[in-house]
């Protein structure tokens, strides 16, 4: 599990949520391409991580963030997206990057519209969530956390 790039706590500054108050006690990064299976695969990763670091418990809620957090970075963002997982001893992030610099939009979401509601998702089936600019390698983060 992961890849050789620069993992997502390195380069997200003060205004990403540590994982726990002690240490990051795992990570997990996965690379997806501009593709629609991109979104399966996020989850099937999120499921095998969840599983490995027995938070089976966790998958609903954090499979539909991840879900929606890929979709809009394939969607509205820009290629490369990668997902990363950060458990901690208290807390598990889930956090998605992309190419874009353009900020996530929490918006009204028309209620006969079939989108427009996977930002309000994140925030109801998290603990909080956010974004930031990431100035060295240009682009953004999205990030959710749980507690567990």
């Amino acid at each position: 599990m992961g890849n050789d790039t620069t993992p997502v706590l390195d380069v997200s500054g003060p205004s990403y949520p540590a994982p726990g108050t002690r240490s990051v006690a795992g990570t997990a990064t996965l690379g997806l391409p501009d593709r629609p299976e991109s979104v399966r695969s996020a989850r099937d990763f999120t499921r095998s991580t969840l599983s490995f670091w027995r938070l089976g418990d966790q998958y609903d809620a954090v499979s539909l963030v991840v879900s929606e957090l890929v979709t809009n970075a394939l969607r509205y963002g820009r290629p490369a997206v990668e997902l990363e997982l950060a458990r901690g001893s208290h807390r598990l992030v889930c956090a998605v990057r992309d190419a874009s610099s353009r900020a996530p939009r929490l918006g009204e979401p028309d209620e006969n519209a079939e989108s427009g509601r996977g930002l309000h998702l994140v925030e109801c089936f998290s603990d909080g969530w956010g974004w930031r600019h990431q100035t060295e390698s240009g682009g953004k983060v999205v990030w959710a956390v749980f507690r567990i």
